[in-house]
């Protein structure tokens, strides 16, 4: 059984940090395009940002360039999201997810395995 799961949300104000990890187990982790998606109440899912295999090609969105990092440590399974500079517009439930497919721009469809999401609210 593939297991996702992310941590590391929560509620921070207005130009504050935080750092998301997803951890997965049930595959070989270093065959696994990782990215973070995110979804805002009444909005479309969107990609955030993705990393390649072992990490030397990513994707993110205009959105968040500058402000968000995308990391992975392969040895540990795990997977990052260090943002800075959060705004309210960031605020939504974050998911992490794993695909075999590399693409410039992530694709909802590529994605197989899922998390079940951590929310980030950023107050005003």
């Amino acid at each position: 059984q593939v297991q996702v799961v992310e941590s590391g949300g929560g509620l921070v104000q207005a130009g504050g940090s935080l750092r998301l990890s997803c951890t997965a187990s049930g595959l070989t982790f270093d065959d696994y395009v990782m990215g973070w998606f995110r979804q805002a109440p009444g909005k479309e899912r969107e990609g955030v940002s993705s990393i390649k295999w072992n990490g030397d090609s990513t994707y993110y969105a205009d959105s968040v360039k500058g402000r968000f990092t995308i990391s992975r440590d392969n040895a540990k399974n795990t997977l990052y999201l260090q943002m800075n500079s959060l705004k309210p517009e960031d605020t939504a439930m974050y998911y992490c997810a794993a695909s075999t497919w590399w693409r410039p721009k992530p694709r909802l469809a590529d994605f197989g395995y899922w998390g079940q999401g951590t929310q980030v609210t950023v107050s005003s």
